[in-house]
């Protein structure tokens, strides 16, 4: 598995992150509720919270002033807890995170081959 994340500018050492998720859980003995179905349900519930953040926000509303900072705010805190979960989900499966992504995005760069979907949205299966 990784050790480090890295991109430019910004390095994240997976372990340290992992290893403090472990620390957490352990000390509330919060394992017990931790099974893949309940992480899974956990996710989607905090990826829904980052949802409702930008719902009935018209398409650039969260660059507006009025909106910025607050929006900021809130999706850092979704954000996070839909990687605490994320993690939590593949410690539990003994999912190798940076493997699986690597392999996703051999099978997307095959699935969506630039020259038919440059500049397009459309789903792989509805060219």
């Amino acid at each position: 598995m990784c050790q480090n994340f890295y991109w430019i500018g910004f390095e994240m050492d997976y372990k340290k992150i992992q290893k403090e998720i472990e620390d957490f859980v352990k000390e509330r003995d919060w394992d017990q509720f931790h099974s893949p179905k309940n992480l899974a349900m956990a996710l989607s519930v905090e990826a829904s919270e980052l949802v409702e953040i930008f719902q009935w926000q018209e398409k650039d509303d969260y660059k507006l002033q009025k909106f910025k900072e607050k929006t900021l705010s809130k999706s850092k805190d979704e954000v996070a807890d839909i990687f605490y979960y994320l993690i939590r989900i593949c410690n539990k499966m003994d999912i190798d995170l940076e493997k699986v992504f690597n392999e996703k995005m051999e099978k997307n760069k095959n699935k969506y081959p630039i020259t038919k979907f440059k500049g397009q949205s459309t789903k792989y299966n509805d060219l």
